[in-house]
């Protein structure tokens, strides 16, 4: 495993990349350095900028999936985990230490990012540049402040120039503040700038504006105010009294919470929700107004991924970088293929193989994470509700024509059945079929047969570390022209071990409803009640102009029913199943289970069959999930680059590591 030792290097080294004003879209051309000097002009400051929405790449997409969703309720490792995914999961195979956490991808390009926004800052303000340009600046540095403490509890405001400042030379000294500190001397203030000075329409598309400031600066008030209010009194550290030093209470934080998220939602900008949850989904509508910030990626020039081998080769022509890379490196987003079952080794009665396809929900195989039972057995056991088919690739199609190596029209399937080119050969159901029969026989995966159905069934008590449906939400898709539409043939088979070229999605508007949703539970009140919020992102639910199971285009609108299905009183488990229904997979689950402090009690144990082929009895497993698991511990590359004594790192690292 990659250890990231770290300095706090200076501004001048960060910035890589320099902005071109003659386009609407962030425009990343290499800067080797820029010199404090150049931040006081305004090509500089968006030369900074610009490097910042870049340095998302560097958390999303790949590892940081590995430690914010191994160990949570809704993963556990897969048939292939290493102990990137077996030492998040808390269950006896592994060991979370300060080596092999892999919060160790947060902490280097947070503190870095953080040193470039506070030199900006500090040289946009004393230049007397747009304020507009500046705040961006804020937004990064409270965005970044706001992800550590969630990670790692109280660190470090001085990196060694003084308190917020930038740091013009490597600093192997370092002292943590306490969460409290880092709130309200850093992340309100930041975020309370963010809001007043951003626009309410993109600067460009993708760049910050008033309304995902407002998302951060809400969720912020809520995850401070589970803080203060620390229900199941989980420890905290550096150590400290759990008292605001502004003098707010925990209800109070809680109703700002509520009232920023909804002066977003009622003063949305260009932003919005997407009619269905399939169009919010799908690779057809990227970069749609539900997104609110994203890390980007693009398949015309590789620079965008950070690669640094000629960038302008485009996707899938032969670039060693472009394809096939280790998941993490040079930003590269590939995380769907953490989650991806080995799909190729599903063959038809009659040995048909299943080839691997470059195409959304497909992809290349990874099997290092697999979803638990509890996830289709309850989280999104309602098939009327899209987001279950939308989020997952449930139905297997036949694609032995695709490529021109067998022409046949059908080949035989599950009861000697015929299956015709593109039909589906593999279904997880979301309820076990009466009379199905799991044999080892079945193909090669011992899958189940079902009477008279030709394709293979496998229900959630038969979900297992080898076999689950995979990714569609987050999965890649192919760069032809002609495969952007799925009513139409696909004429190759692309390249299927691609990176993805989509946009890792890190902040969408969805998410408002259920901050102050949250946050109504815990007794903010308003205009509109947890259920009201609640069923708004439920009634779209219900909403279907695409099915991808059946990979066709359907009209239907279970709104009213799953409306009424939502309980007449809302609580904390409730809004963390819809969390998941919505963010499924997404790198949230461990940092949802932190805030709410219900890690335990929602993922303790888990259930799930074996990793080899036929073992289909469903066991449970423990987790021991101690209090200070809740935070991570620093990395162990950061202690060893600090000028400390030893008995100093051990006070510096979080207690029991």
């Amino acid at each position: 495993m990659k250890q990231n030792k770290i300095s706090l290097i200076s501004a001048a080294a960060l910035a890589m990349f320099a902005f071109g004003s003659c386009s609407d879209v962030l425009d990343e051309t290499p800067r080797s350095t820029f010199t404090l000097d150049y931040f006081t002009t305004e090509e500089g400051i968006k030369g900074g900028l610009t490097q910042m929405y870049g340095h998302l790449r560097s958390f999303y997409a790949n590892y940081y999936l590995a430690a914010c969703e191994c160990g949570t309720d809704e993963f556990t490792y897969g048939q292939s985990g290493d102990n990137n995914n077996k030492d998040n999961d808390f269950s006896g195979v592994g060991n979370f230490t300060p080596s092999t956490a892999r919060t160790d991808v947060i902490w280097s390009p947070a503190f870095i990012n953080i040193n470039t926004a506070s030199a900006l800052i500090e040289q946009g303000n004393a230049s007397g540049l747009d304020a507009s340009l500046v705040a961006e600046a804020n937004f990064f540095r409270a965005f970044d402040y706001f992800l550590l403490v969630q990670h790692f509890g109280g660190v470090p405001l001085d990196l060694g120039s003084g308190e917020l400042k930038s740091n013009a030379a490597p600093s192997r000294s370092s002292v943590r503040n306490t969460v409290p500190e880092v709130y309200t001397r850093c992340i309100f203030p930041d975020l309370i700038t963010a809001v007043k000075d951003l626009p309410e329409s993109p600067r460009l598309v993708g760049t910050a504006t008033k309304t995902v400031a407002r998302l951060y600066l809400a969720k912020a008030y809520l995850t401070y105010a589970w803080w203060l209010e620390n229900p199941n009194n989980i420890p905290t550290y550096p150590v400290c009294d759990r008292v605001d030093p502004d003098g707010r209470t925990a209800a109070q934080y809680y109703q700002l919470a509520y009232n920023v998220a909804m002066d977003a939602i009622n003063n949305p900008g260009p932003f919005g929700l997407q009619e269905t949850f399939y169009d919010m989904c799908t690779a057809q509508n990227e970069r749609n107004p539900e997104m609110l910030l994203w890390a980007d990626h693009i398949a015309n020039n590789w620079m965008y991924n950070g690669y640094t081998t000629d960038p302008s080769k485009p996707y899938g022509e032969g670039n060693a970088n472009n394809y096939g890379s280790d998941p993490g490196a040079n930003g590269c987003n590939n995380g769907f293929w953490f989650e991806n079952w080995n799909y190729t080794e599903l063959q038809m009665a009659d040995g048909t193989s299943t080839q691997r396809i470059d195409r959304q929900g497909y992809g290349r195989p990874w099997t290092r994470m697999a979803p638990t039972y509890n996830v289709f057995n309850e989280t999104f056991a309602d098939v009327k509700d899209s987001r279950r088919d939308a989020t997952f690739q449930t139905t297997i199609h036949a694609n032995w024509h695709i490529g021109g190596s067998d022409n046949a029209a059908t080949h035989k399937n599950a009861n000697k059945m015929d299956v015709e080119q593109g039909g589906i050969i593999l279904t997880f159901v979301p309820k076990a079929i009466e009379g199905t029969v799991y044999k080892t026989e079945n193909g090669a995966l011992g899958l189940g047969e079902a009477p008279d159905r030709a394709d293979w069934v496998v229900d959630p008590e038969h979900i297992s570390r080898k076999i689950y449906p995979g990714p569609f939400k987050i999965s890649g898709f192919s760069q032809e022209s002609d495969d952007l539409n799925y009513t139409r043939p696909i004429a190759s088979l692309g390249v299927p071990n691609a990176d993805n070229v989509r946009p890792f999605y890190v902040a969408k508007f969805s998410e408002l409803y259920l901050i102050a949703a949250e946050a109504a539970v815990k007794g903010a009140s308003g205009e509109k009640s947890a259920r009201d919020l609640v069923n708004v992102l439920r009634a779209r639910a219900g909403k279907w102009n695409y099915s991808v199971a059946e990979d066709k285009a359907i009209k239907a609108d279970y709104s009213a029913d799953l409306v009424a299905a939502t309980p007449a009183t809302i609580d904390i488990k409730y809004i963390m199943l819809e969390r998941s229904r919505e963010f499924f997979g997404e790198g949230y689950r461990r940092l949802d289970l932190i805030r709410t402090q219900t890690w335990e009690e929602l993922a303790g144990s888990y259930k799930i069959c074996g990793d080899k082929v036929g073992d289909w009895t469903l066991e449970e497993f423990q987790r021991e999930i101690k209090p200070e698991y809740y935070l991570s511990p620093i990395p162990q590359g950061q202690l060893d680059g600090l000028e400390m004594s030893a008995e100093e790192k051990a006070a510096y690292q979080n207690p029991g590591y």
